[in-house]
């Protein structure tokens, strides 16, 4: 009995270990898993405006800063199994321009032109896990969250 109690512990555990794991598909051309959310501190230089500002999946949790007649643009890099969804912008300050290249099937883009000054938060989500591609796989509910406040100065 105890052999069998052990042995359904292990199976459980191997199984909810697998979510996000090698079968999942997530990793990028380079073989790499894509990142976690970031839980590290604004950098110091935050307070600091610029006329153009890059984004990407590392700078979740950030407040970053540009000045008026600036732009943002930004890509989170995603996979089939595991899409972006589209960038939204909520506030005032910023004005949707055009990204300017093609994205890949997952990823998602946006760019944006520093018209006012305000504050805009930036957001995004997508699934933690792939969703299982055959009967019997194991899934999971989880979403990546993604945003980033923007101050227009």
């Amino acid at each position: 009995m105890r052999r069998t109690t052990l042995t359904a512990l292990a199976a459980t555990t191997l199984l909810l270990a697998g979510c996000g794991s090698e079968g999942g598909g997530d990793t990028g051309s380079d073989g790499k898993v894509s990142p976690a959310p970031s839980t590290r501190s604004p950098s110091p230089t935050a307070g600091a405006c610029g006329p153009q500002v890059e984004l990407k999946a590392t700078d979740n949790g950030r407040t970053v800063c540009v000045t008026r007649g600036g732009e943002v643009r930004l890509t989170l890099d995603g996979t089939r199994a595991r899409p972006w969804k589209p960038v939204t912008a909520s506030g005032t300050g910023l004005k949707g321009i055009n990204a300017g290249f093609v994205i890949q099937p997952g990823d998602a883009t946006a760019a944006y032109q520093a018209a006012a000054a305000g504050t805009v938060k930036l957001s995004s989500s997508r699934p933690l896990c792939a969703e299982p591609t055959a009967p019997g796989q194991v899934s999971c509910k989880g979403i990546q969250e993604w945003t980033v406040t923007v101050r227009v100065r």
